[in-house]
């Protein structure tokens, strides 16, 4: 009877809002893991065909409070493609950039959610506050900090207000003065390569196998972003990079989030100087009365945890006949993560469930 069955979290800095493991241990080795992704928020897609097309914009943000915005983006492409709507060029560079700046507010959460659980504090600290100076960006072009609903059919709510442009390059350029710090004190140091290197690894075939995306599989060395290989919006516009590391680890995964946050800072800049005038907002019918053709449709995009995909039908009513998201945490929480931490130590339960990236809300839905 060497056996013990131990609940791990939701009360726990390593899990991620009311996510729990169930695991099966002898000592501190793991034999088993069940995930319990718990009931947060729940029955999204079937509560979605319930509302107008319109109303159900504040309802995908839902889907993933950390990274919203590529929640939007994917159900206006849904409903753009059934509807056959066309999006104005300057719509689609303001579009980039927004999605780019979520990208970097998200990985800022992340990392202060990773830096906090291994108890590098000054870290994440840092990480919190520069995640607050890109909300105020937020809350100056859309008017909310967490959910925006700033992404339509047809393009976006308003352009830019004046000045808007350079006060985000200032404050990119005022976080991006800080990444030094971040390697002296956090990536570069070798209490966190020694807590992470080697630490839930995943070989390629194996996130392959089981619906990898993301940083999961650019950890190991496989370059695909759904940006590069499907370009929506202005990303073959501007040239830009896919990072990648080799070790399929939890140090890898989270080396890729950081470089992934300075080449969309980067990209930003290089979309803010190829960005055309024109309109941002190709108008549709009156919403409320809004009556989409009869069709079906499979959208993807690159969000900040990877390729999120959304298939919608239309029977040609006020409503959607049928949604169903492809979330990438539906495959990192559940096949790959219980895969993966057996074998593991009791200690990197939390490190390696935070190097996966997962939020509950993808997962539950």
């Amino acid at each position: 009877m060497r056996e013990l069955e131990l609940y791990f979290g939701p009360q726990h800095l390593g899990m991620v809002g009311n996510f729990s493991i169930t695991l099966k241990v002898e000592g501190d080795r793991i034999l088993e893991a069940t995930a319990n992704p718990g009931y947060l928020h729940r029955g999204f897609e079937k509560l979605m065909e319930g509302r107008s097309w319109i109303k159900n914009f504040p309802m995908v943000c839902r889907i993933n409070l950390v990274d919203p915005d590529h929640m939007e983006m994917i159900y206006a492409m849904g409903v753009e493609k059934l509807a056959g709507i066309e999006v104005p060029e300057r719509a689609q560079f303001v579009r980039s950039i927004y999605l780019e700046l979520a990208r970097v507010s998200s990985h800022l959460f992340g990392l202060w959610a990773y830096a906090n659980m291994l108890g590098f504090d000054t870290v994440s600290n840092w990480a919190m506050y520069h995640r607050d100076l890109v909300l105020d960006l937020f809350e100056e072009l859309t008017g909310g900090r967490v959910y925006h609903i700033y992404v339509w059919p047809g393009g976006v709510r308003r352009d830019f207000p004046e000045g808007f442009t350079d006060r985000m390059v200032s404050t990119l350029h005022s976080i991006g003065g800080c990444v030094p710090d971040y390697d002296t004190t956090f990536f570069n140091n070798k209490l966190f390569s020694e807590r992470a290197r080697g630490v839930g690894v995943v070989s390629r075939e194996e996130a392959l196998a089981m619906g990898g995306v993301g940083q999961v599989i650019r950890a190991t060395g496989m370059k695909y972003d759904v940006r590069k290989v499907d370009p929506y919006a202005a990303y073959d516009r501007v040239p830009w990079e896919v990072h990648t590391r080799d070790d399929g680890d939890a140090y890898s995964r989270i080396c890729v989030v950081r470089d992934e946050m300075i080449e969309s800072v980067h990209m930003i800049f290089n979309l803010i100087d190829a960005m055309p005038e024109g309109d941002v907002y190709n108008r549709v019918p009156n919403p409320l009365k809004w009556k989409i053709p009869a069709g079906e449709a499979y959208v993807r995009c690159e969000s900040s945890r990877g390729e999120l995909g959304l298939y919608l039908v239309s029977d040609g009513g006020e409503k959607p006949h049928r949604v169903h998201f492809r979330t990438p945490s539906y495959a990192h929480g559940l096949a790959i993560l219980e895969k993966t931490l057996v074998g593991a130590n009791i200690a990197d339960v939390g490190n390696i469930m935070m190097s996966m990236y997962v939020v509950a809300p993808e997962i539950d839905r």
